[in-house]
């Protein structure tokens, strides 16, 4: 038995005075016009006044900006450092496994109290609200990560928290509802008896397992019907992956320490806001001509937005009361099935990585459910840590990409984000223990079906 020693140091640390000052925000630099969201009645492009009810002005502002960095408030600095920076590590165990001659390192975002990247827009989004009088937020969660992350911010600035949980992962996660609960958030299955549409599907489906799209118009109209709440989203807008962005400008600063700038840049999605949060820093290189680094996102088979979904106008719920942007969309009228990543089931994807996809910047890549848990499990047994079944997906497309290049005798730098550990989802190990796992693939007549009136 031959111990071996890591290449060079495994965890690479900032120190406090070294966390990102400024968001990235790469509306700045596209090559390429954006796509205006339209009102969901006229279906003309919106403007500030018609998204009020939902946001606060300032979060509306950052939706729409083109300016390059954007300052982060010191309250949200202050609350940023109860777990940031974040480390970055190298997964030279897993490489050893893998007999690859890739370099593997990994931002590990499992470190925030939620145990998400997802606390690095809820503090924000809080910080906000507050500072324009809003007393109360509402919001959807699929997984309970973008729940429990935004509970935690709610009680960090006094605010209310309201939160309709897609029911199939209410079921499934129970403690990541007893996280809200700590954190003083009120959690609800959905759909739900609380609001109109909720109601409505529940008589149409008794037993609907729910869907993201189906959360968000609860919580939409639970904002819209109430003058003291605002609505707040985890994932798909500009301004959420934005905020995200913090992961990658640390990251940067890491990788310029360990002299090893990434090749490979890979996230999972669902709404596109860890892998956008890692991605855009180094993005912005690409999009100037200064690197030709790729771009992977890692996505479920049963949810492939990206892969094999239409990139067109359409809602962000169920209820069509959103705006309607561009995307690459299942069409919101799809209610994925209930996989363990309940972070990925949402029918599209957000308007920026979606442009960007469209364009050639970022790959797609779809996996079925026992390889990604193949994966989850070889890289816990190789490094020690138990991923999130969502982050399982990004490291699916790593241990692939560094098997190519061992076959290919190359030697790429491949740099993907941790984006939450799976501590609170061991039932979903206990199934692919036990052999009831199912994987699910969506035939092309469905998809068909689905995206046809769009």
């Amino acid at each position: 038995m031959s111990i071996h020693a890591p290449e060079v140091a495994n965890k690479i640390l900032l120190d406090e005075g070294e966390m990102p000052k400024r968001w990235y925000n790469i509306q700045a630099d596209l090559p390429f016009p954006g796509s205006p969201p339209l009102h969901p009645g006229t279906k003309e492009p919106i403007g500030p006044q018609d998204l009020a009810p939902l946001f606060p002005m300032e979060l509306i502002k950052q939706e729409v900006s083109q300016e390059r960095y954007i300052d982060i408030p010191s309250p949200v600095q202050d609350a940023l450092r109860l777990w940031r920076p974040t480390p970055l590590m190298r997964a030279s165990r897993l490489e050893r496994e893998l007999k690859t001659t890739a370099k593997i390192y990994y931002k590990y975002e499992g470190v925030s109290p939620a145990g998400s990247h997802k606390p690095n827009t809820a503090v924000a989004q809080a910080f906000y609200n507050k500072a324009e009088g809003t007393k109360r937020l509402s919001t959807e969660t699929g997984a309970g990560q973008w729940g429990s992350a935004l509970a935690f911010a709610t009680k960090l600035f006094d605010l209310e928290c309201m939160v309709y949980m897609v029911r199939i992962s209410y079921e499934q996660k129970p403690y990541r509802k007893s996280m809200m609960h700590v954190w003083g958030a009120e959690v609800v299955p959905s759909p739900s008896d609380r609001t109109q549409v909720g109601r409505r599907i529940r008589a149409e489906n008794p037993e609907s397992t729910g869907s993201l799209g189906i959360a968000i118009s609860e919580a939409v109209e639970d904002a819209a019907t109430r003058d003291d709440t605002k609505y707040s989203l985890g994932s798909v807008l500009n301004h959420v992956l934005m905020h995200q962005t913090i992961i990658g400008e640390e990251a940067l600063l890491q990788m310029e320490r360990a002299e090893a700038m990434p090749d490979i840049v890979v996230g999972c999605v669902g709404g596109g806001s860890n892998f956008s949060g890692l991605a855009f820093p180094f993005l912005r290189d690409r999009l100037q001509g200064r690197t030709k680094t790729r771009f992977l996102a890692a996505e479920p088979e049963a949810c492939p937005s990206i892969t094999r979904g239409k990139y067109t106008y359409d809602f962000g719920d169920t209820g069509e009361m959103t705006p309607l942007v561009k995307m690459h969309t299942l069409g919101h009228s799809f209610i994925p099935d209930g996989i363990h990543a309940g972070g990925l089931r949402y029918h599209g994807m957000a308007p920026l990585v979606s442009a960007l996809v469209d364009h050639g910047y970022i790959e797609g890549v779809a996996y079925p459910q026992r390889s990604v848990f193949d994966a989850a499990v070889q890289f816990a047994r190789a490094e020690g840590t138990i991923p999130a079944p969502e982050t399982a997906h990004a490291i699916r497309a790593v241990i692939d990409e560094a098997v190519k290049a061992r076959e290919r005798g190359e030697s790429p730098t491949i740099l993907f984000n941790f984006s939450g550990h799976g501590l609170l989802d061991l039932a979903a190990y206990d199934a692919y223990f036990a052999g009831t796992l199912s994987d699910v693939t969506l035939s092309q007549a469905r998809i068909q079906e689905l995206v046809g009136a769009l």
